[in-house]
């Protein structure tokens, strides 16, 4: 059992044990009901307090059984609830550090609270396309007030204790304990004071109203909808809260578990959930041990200082780490400093960020034009340009200089990590580290183990990786990593579609209509064109039977690279970033179509969303079934941080999962059948066609 009885005089204390955050697994509820039933058996037992152990009262449900028979097993969170509110004898919640979800609504079943300051308070279910479903809805407004009460319910947002405990009329908290060490002294005290106090208080019998009802439930639910377009759970909580003031409480219970239950099955729960248990997933490594030991990372050295060069630094010094720059020559280092300033200097002027802070990240900045003085760097990241010939003089270098167990780093998007290693001594010590642009602001990290990269160094890299908040996800090595060589075919079915009769515009449209923050087209013009160019350059002579619509280089031999020529698949403004389409290029695309004899074809969105997207998702079971990734849901992550893929379908792999394989196969094998299209692509992966064939799914 994971909690635990003891008995000091004549107050018996269950202690939750269930690390790390005394999650209320099934083990957690039988111990805390099984105390209970002890504690009001024991004549000598006057009062009863529920605590947790370690960092945590409890975070609320163990996301160890999430979707497991145990997670619903009696007796169930209600369960537990009700017992408590029957026990005849007070029981106190000595609440501290995190006091969230199913734990809050567990300490609002109790008679008393007496809480720790600096304890986060939350209810964050909405996060997880859920409402809370043991009476949070119900019991939180008749404590905090509903206007309160919503705004925690709709955000989820974490909310410190003692500011709860000033709010006018609050009735969360019967008293604070004067701090966390003296929480466990005083919760024994407060609990012999209140032993003889009856009728016993109960949260459900306290009133839940608005003076101006109905009124504020509209305004709170246009302000909801407005906000979360993509997700019906937030507009749900406000429902469940003006069940609260309108229902007696247990219809607004029953209520309020019939709302939990439809969003349980709705697909952007299920995505919210997926992602939740991805981002965790990925920080895995399976063949790497979490005790694998890991090397200090005190002081870190860029290579190069553009736009990469410089995003990555930002990044280490906002984690308060010290960064060396180095580049070629000074006016490079001026220019690149200048724009490491310029982006401070926006967030201070935003309020984003505090003076004092920006002077202390700036301090932690240093910059070199001489290798030699990287030396001591614990970490090296190179941000040069994407050409094999100009990584080699760098590695060579690299080796030669750094101090033994240094770790060097390639951003690289697509170039062979190996072959990168293979310029050192030390190839255990080199790992690709590709950030996205912007890579102060993006959150995907892709980690690229080599053949030869030590595990001590894959374990060093992800838990820097966390340090400066990014979200890593580990790749094998391959040309374009797990992200790029999947954009490539989502590119190249946008190619084809131009071919066959789709505009630009057309297409980015569908996509984005899908929820992608940006069509295929608007980011070639945000990224570069010409970076495509170079790679279907590269493309030809490697693989010179691969497939391609010649419009995007007919594009580029105009000159027309995107925004920062201020022409590319769109027109643009000067000083604007908004796409303008382009006669020029219509017309372009259309004197394309008549030179290979196509006559244009009316392209419904649904193709246009399905040829891209399952180009993604066949391409991806590629990848996992090599091992590039390790699980489909490392692909979600990488598309869900770094590509703009819309949160509320849970990336490309378990989109695929909510359509069913069977019906992505059967849409792949109409495009096989598509003479303008690739068909050797559309033959399904052998991953998804088994997984098809068995009736199963990626995740």
């Amino acid at each position: 059992m994971t909690a635990d009885y003891k008995v000091h005089g004549d107050v018996a204390v269950i202690t939750m044990n269930n690390p790390p955050v005394n999650g209320l697994g099934h083990a957690t509820r039988v111990g805390l009901t099984t105390g209970l039933e002890k504690a009001n058996a024991d004549s000598s037992v006057k009062a009863i307090v529920i605590t947790g152990a370690g960092k945590a009262f409890s975070g609320g449900a163990d996301i160890k059984e999430f979707g497991s028979p145990k997670a619903v097993a009696e007796p169930n969170l209600l369960s537990v609830i009700l017992a408590l509110e029957a026990s005849s004898k007070p029981v106190i919640a000595a609440i501290h550090s995190v006091c969230m979800g199913g734990g809050l609504e567990l300490a609002l079943g109790c008679h008393y609270r007496i809480a720790a300051p600096g304890t986060q308070v939350a209810l964050p279910e909405v996060k997880l396309g859920l409402i809370p479903g043991a009476g949070g809805t119900q019991r939180l407004p008749r404590v905090l007030g509903v206007e309160t009460a919503l705004n925690m319910i709709v955000s989820g947002e974490p909310v410190k204790s003692e500011l709860l405990a000033q709010q006018p009329g609050q009735k969360l908290f019967d008293k604070m304990a004067s701090s966390p060490e003296a929480l466990a002294e005083e919760a024994l005290a407060f609990a012999r004071s209140v032993a003889d106090a009856r009728p016993l208080p109960l949260v459900r019998n306290l009133p839940s109203k608005h003076p101006l009802g109905d009124a504020y439930f509209q305004f709170a639910r246009n302000m909801v909808k407005g906000m979360a377009k993509n997700f019906p759970a937030p507009v749900k909580c406000v429902d469940a809260v003006e069940a609260s003031t309108k229902k007696k409480f247990d219809e607004g219970m029953a209520f309020e578990r019939e709302i939990f239950t439809n969003l349980m099955f709705t697909p952007e729960s299920r995505a919210l959930r997926h992602i939740f248990m991805a981002e965790r997933a990925a920080s895995k490594i399976p063949d790497v041990p979490e005790d694998t030991p890991k090397r200090e990372i005190k002081s870190v050295a860029v290579i190069g200082a553009g736009t990469m060069g410089g995003g990555i630094a930002m990044n280490f010094l906002n984690a308060g780490i010290p960064v060396k720059i180095l580049e070629m020559k000074q006016d490079a280092l001026d220019r690149g400093i200048a724009t490491i300033k310029k982006n401070y200097e926006s967030q201070v002027k935003r309020g984003k960020l505090k003076q004092d802070k920006y002077d202390q990240r700036m301090s932690l900045l240093s910059t070199t034009l001489d290798y030699a003085d990287l030396k001591d760097a614990d970490l090296v990241i190179e941000a040069v340009f994407e050409e094999m010939g100009v990584k080699q003089k760098v590695f060579e270098k690299l080796d030669e200089v750094m101090k033994p167990g240094a770790i060097l780093a390639s951003n690289t998007s697509t170039l062979d990590v190996n072959k990168i290693a293979s310029f050192t001594k030390r190839p255990q010590d080199v790992v690709g580290l590709h950030f996205f642009s912007p890579a102060n602001v993006m959150k995907l990290l892709e980690v690229v183990r080599g053949a030869k990269t030590g595990k001590d160094v894959m374990a060093t890299v992800m838990a820097v990786g966390k340090k400066i908040k990014k979200t890593s996800v580990v790749s094998g090595v391959c040309d374009g990593f797990i992200g790029n060589r999947m954009i490539e075919q989502y590119s190249r079915q946008a190619g084809f579609l131009l071919d066959e009769g789709a505009t630009p515009q057309q297409v980015d449209r569908a996509i984005e209509k899908f929820g992608f923050a940006m069509g295929p087209f608007r980011m070639g013009d945000l990224a570069g064109n010409d970076i495509g160019w170079a790679i279907r350059k590269r493309r030809a002579e490697e693989k010179p039977n691969m497939l391609y619509s010649r419009t995007a280089d007919k594009l580029c031999e105009l000159g027309r690279f995107g925004q920062k020529t201020g022409a590319g698949w769109y027109d643009y403004q000067a000083g604007k970033r908004d796409a303008i389409p382009s006669d020029l290029v219509n017309k372009m695309i259309e004197n394309h179509r008549k030179e290979l004899g196509i006559t244009p074809r009316k392209i419904s969105d649904e193709e246009i969303v399905q040829r891209l997207v399952f180009a993604l998702v066949n391409e991806g079971a590629h990848i996992v079934e090599e091992g590039i990734a390790s699980r489909p849901s490392d692909i979600d992550m990488v598309y869900l941080t770094g590509y703009g893929f819309p949160i509320h379908r849970g990336g490309p792999m378990l989109y695929a999962d909510q359509v069913g394989l069977f019906n992505v196969v059967q849409a792949m094998k109409r495009f096989q059948k598509n003479p303008r299209d690739d068909a050797k692509f559309w033959e399904p992966a052998p991953l998804l066609a088994r997984l098809a064939a068995e009736g199963k799914t990626f995740n």
